[in-house]
């Protein structure tokens, strides 16, 4: 299983980071998401899909806030992915960032797990 870290971006409020693992990208946003660091997660969503990795999983354990812009880019990476035959995983959320899923009825459209690990175990889907 590769487990190389592929590429990581930062301001001081969302550190990105984005490994391969198995046949999914791994993109692990840490910090704020909103309208002034959407396109620092928008942009390795995007590159990640460039790249031929359809199956993304976002690890969301890390993610401290999220509100719509951010929900919009990961719905945007959702349509990209699924449009490439693949999907976007939602793993490992705080209450705080599910509420925000809850509320909009986003949850209703993304893979979520639990954990990362179960997110990569379910690598079929």
């Amino acid at each position: 299983m590769d487990r190389g870290t592929v590429g990581s971006a930062q301001s001081g409020r969302l550190l990105v980071e984005v490994r391969e693992e198995g046949r999914s990208a791994v993109v692990t946003p840490a910090g704020e998401l909103d309208h002034y660091t959407a396109d620092l997660l928008r942009e390795p969503l995007d590159d990640c899909l460039e790249k031929g990795h359809a199956r993304l999983v976002v690890d969301c354990s890390r993610l401290e806030f999220c509100d719509s812009t951010g929900l919009n880019v990961l719905l945007g990476a959702r349509l990209k992915a699924e449009a490439a035959g693949g999907g976007v995983h939602l793993a490992g959320m705080q209450p705080v960032v599910a509420r925000v899923f809850e509320i909009t009825g986003a949850e209703a459209v993304f893979t979520v797990h639990e954990t990362l690990e179960a997110a990569l175990i379910d690598e079929s889907s």
